[in-house]
């Protein structure tokens, strides 16, 4: 018999009260973005009071203009991440069933379409208060890994986005399975990886190796990095439902000759490609 896991049955709401006939709930999933966007406020609001990080000591921003981006910031995770699952990952069902598009609490988040979002607002908001560009994005870089942090440790609290069926010894089953089968919990290995180890790393390498100094060299790892880790967790993340059939049991979106990739594949190797351009972009300026 197998060795499996007990899954820790936590449930998605923290507390729910209700007034005046109205049900209010706080739930791990919004208590994650709570936190990983207030971390990541502070972190950069850190970064620019550091001058001696920055090239010729100059900051990008200042802590007030931080604290004005940040609200760009919320509004790009939230439309972008909701449109990006929207058109990327169910665009059939949202398309019969357009009401549903802004019920956000029903879940339903893309990371790559929230990360568009917020290149397209950090975009806007350089433009308009005159800020170099590849600065800022890396300081946003290093703000990033803590709200992956929490949100995949959200995605496992709430038994959603988990794993391929194994034989692993530290296999759980999620009360959400309907098969019932023993899983990679594949939540905690985005968890480690896109949050824990990528901003471990990102911090050492600005603190201790002057990241900072050469534009673009922040984003370009964070890019790389993630699009990495993402691409490795893939073999053990169960896709989609609808993109798996019994014709394509492994949910590949591209396929040929046996071997395929995801889409969580597919959409990462354009972030490694954008990533890598950094890196040589950020090599050509002095340091």
């Amino acid at each position: 018999m197998q060795a499996i896991i007990t899954y820790p049955d936590i449930g998605s709401e923290i507390f729910s009260i209700s007034l005046f006939g109205i049900d209010l709930a706080l739930r791990w999933y919004a208590l994650a973005y709570i936190a990983g966007i207030l971390i990541g406020w502070r972190l950069v609001v850190r970064l620019v009071r550091n001058d001696g990080l920055w090239p010729q000591n100059r900051p990008p921003m200042t802590p007030d203009q931080v604290e004005e981006l940040l609200t760009w910031v919320i509004f790009g995770i939230i439309l972008g991440g909701r449109l990006g699952y929207v058109l990327v990952y169910k665009p059939g069902y949202y398309l019969s069933n357009p009401a549903e598009i802004p019920m956000l609490w029903q879940g339903g988040m893309a990371f790559h379409g929230g990360l568009v979002g917020v290149m397209v607002a950090l975009l806007l908001f350089a433009r308009k208060h005159s800020i170099a560009l590849l600065p800022a994005a890396d300081a946003l870089a290093l703000a990033t890994p803590p709200g992956l942090l929490f949100g995949r440790l959200a995605n496992f609290i709430n038994a959603e986005l988990w794993g391929r069926p194994t034989d692993a010894p530290w296999a759980m089953v999620f009360p959400t399975d309907p098969l019932g089968l023993p899983r990679h919990p594949s939540q905690l290995y985005e968890a480690g990886l896109e949050g824990l180890l990528l901003g471990a790393v990102l911090l050492y390498l600005v603190y201790r190796h002057g990241l900072l100094k050469r534009p673009g060299m922040t984003a370009g790892t964070f890019f790389v990095g993630y699009g990495l880790s993402r691409f490795i967790v893939e073999f053990f993340r169960q896709p989609d439902a609808h993109y798996i059939s019994a014709e394509n049991p492994a949910g590949w979106v591209i396929q040929a000759g046996g071997m395929g990739i995801t889409m969580g594949q597919v959409l990462s190797l354009p972030m490694i490609g954008l990533g890598v351009i950094l890196w040589l972009v950020a090599r050509r300026n002095p340091a």
